[in-house]
């Protein structure tokens, strides 16, 4: 190849390389270490979820994922973080929950940021069905037990919660609406505080995620009245949904996801996308969380933006009804 022909054939290489700029970005991504936002403390459902799957995702973006837990005010700390003080360059991403992206924007008056304005969702990862379980001291052994107590006191039985807004306190009030009946609610500032004092007798009952209260419920700690889902979960086959404990239109399933910084080029997202469903889809991926309580779930980015849009307006409502405000 003589000169006139190598500065032709660089000059082309160049201006393909100009107007391809997100595709170059994407062949080259990602280059260094990835930081994988958990919005909540190490240890609870979120994390133990979390890091088998950044450690799976290691091996297919052949980079580090590294787990950085940054808790407070119900997941908003951790969500602004990544939402609006990072670059929008695909080396950190969030787990986003119904409680962070659906519920908070109507209960705080400033989050710091808009779940859906500055965050572009990836893909969904899981769900999990919450469960109405009380202390195993206590005398109901039903949900229309449970219910004919609160209305003999309406407004003294208590329950407790990971705090107000989060989605064992929605599921109580959607619960209540259904049922027509009033309790008392007890907020905690974390789901462990709320479950210790459950088993230890100082409050009768909560809603809670399946992970965190299956071992307990089989080892006869807890006892669960019913599953807030449309189906029964088969690692508590005998408990019995919520419409099928007489409440109707009760269900309470929480979905986690995937996001980035709304911004970041498409083609990352994309391949993001693609090397976390492919984990998500993985069997022995999913047989160890599933056999946790865990639903292991996958989508396109679409997808997880109409359910986050649907689910944000479902939740506006229900804190409307229910009058949910910080104090």
């Amino acid at each position: 190849m003589n000169r006139r022909e190598l500065m032709a054939a660089a000059a082309a290489s160049f201006g393909l390389a100009a107007i391809s700029p997100s595709r170059a970005s994407g062949d080259a991504y990602p280059q260094k270490a990835l930081t994988f936002i958990v919005p909540y403390p190490a240890g609870g459902a979120a994390d133990q979820f979390a890091r088998p799957f950044a450690q799976a995702l290691d091996p297919r973006l052949h980079q580090s994922v590294i787990i950085e837990n940054r808790p407070g005010a119900n997941g908003n700390i951790g969500s602004a973080y990544a939402a609006r003080r990072l670059p929008a360059d695909g080396y950190t991403f969030l787990l986003g929950s119904t409680s962070t992206l659906a519920i908070n924007p109507h209960i705080y008056p400033s989050m710091g940021y808009s779940p859906l304005d500055d965050l572009q969702p990836v893909t969904l990862t899981h769900r999990m069905p919450n469960v109405l379980v009380v202390g195993a001291q206590t005398p109901y052994r039903s949900v229309a037990e449970l219910v004919a107590a609160a209305r003999q006191r309406p407004g003294k039985l208590e329950y407790g919660s990971a705090g107000i807004g989060n989605t064992m306190h929605m599921a109580a009030e959607l619960f209540q609406l259904r049922a027509g009946i009033r309790l008392l609610h007890i907020p905690y500032k974390g789901g462990p505080e709320a479950l210790n004092d459950l088993l230890g007798g100082r409050i009768p009952m909560m809603f809670h995620n399946l992970p965190a209260i299956i071992a307990l419920v089989n080892s006869g700690k807890l006892r669960a009245l019913a599953i807030a889902d449309d189906k029964r979960s088969p690692l508590l086959p005998d408990v019995p949904t919520m419409a099928e404990a007489g409440i109707a239109n009760a269900n309470s399933v929480v979905w986690n996801g995937i996001l980035v910084r709304r911004g970041t080029a498409k083609d990352i997202v994309d391949r993001l996308s693609g090397d976390m469903v492919a984990v998500l889809a993985d069997p022995g991926f999913r047989r160890t969380l599933t056999a946790q309580g865990y639903e292991i779930l996958s989508s396109t980015p679409a997808e997880f933006e109409a359910l986050l849009r649907k689910d944000y307006a479902a939740m506006g409502d229900l804190v409307k009804r229910a009058n949910i405000r910080m104090e």
